[in-house]
């Protein structure tokens, strides 16, 4: 009696891993378009480096909803600028000044290239440590602090610190973090919650001095 025979199984060809490509299209850096004002679609190169995480469109649409789309006559200041498309964004809504900060070089080098591009004369962009750069202005001389420091970086409460002696008394803070800033925690920064939304691992607060009264930007 013969025996029934299986198939020899195929013998499966397992695949290399790929490495991740920090590249998103083509092994072209990455872009990041300005939603608002006479920018309007415009797009900026987002390097590949690591740790460099550009404020998402959606989470920028919401943060110029509730400071209002024409920021005429404001001062800013985008200390950890990375792609400098908050600032950018600031600028593109009629911002008088917008300074950015960044430290590391090539960063710097492509930022001032997106300034020519724009040909956004409201902006002054220099390589700097962003505290320090907090440190050194006038109290009460800002209108917006744009926070977006490396999520481990350790930096949110010595730039908070600063940021808060910078700030114009209605003036307004934006941070970015890993986390959600309560007003029990902020407090002792003399902030509080104005505004709060959280969009996948990113949590973003719109932050005022205490007693400053926000209506006419609600």
């Amino acid at each position: 009696m013969s025996t029934l025979q299986r198939p020899p199984k195929k013998a499966v060809k397992k695949s290399k891993p790929r490495p991740s490509d920090p590249h998103p299209v083509g092994g072209k850096p990455g872009e990041i378009r300005i939603i608002g004002g006479q920018w309007k679609r415009i797009r900026l190169t987002v390097a590949s480096k690591p740790g460099l995480r550009p404020t998402p469109d959606r989470v920028r649409e919401t943060l110029f909803n509730w400071l209002g789309q024409d920021l005429g006559g404001w001062r800013c200041v985008d200390v950890f600028a990375g792609t400098g498309v908050l600032g950018f964004e600031a600028a593109s809504r009629g911002a008088a000044e917008v300074h950015i900060f960044e430290q590391d070089p090539a960063l710097v080098a492509q930022l001032k290239a997106t300034q020519i591009k724009l040909q956004a004369g409201s902006t002054q962009i220099q390589r700097g440590d962003g505290v320090a750069a907090l440190r050194q202005l006038a109290l009460a001389s800002v209108d917006l602090v744009f926070l977006d420091p490396p999520f481990e970086s350790g930096l949110y409460e010595p730039a908070l610190g600063a940021a808060a002696k910078a700030l114009q008394p209605k003036g307004f803070i934006y941070l970015e973090g890993p986390s959600k800033w309560t007003d029990e925690l902020l407090a002792p920064f003399g902030l509080h919650v104005y505004r709060y939304l959280k969009a996948g691992a990113v949590h973003a607060h719109l932050l005022q001095a205490l007693g400053a009264d926000a209506g006419e930007a609600a």
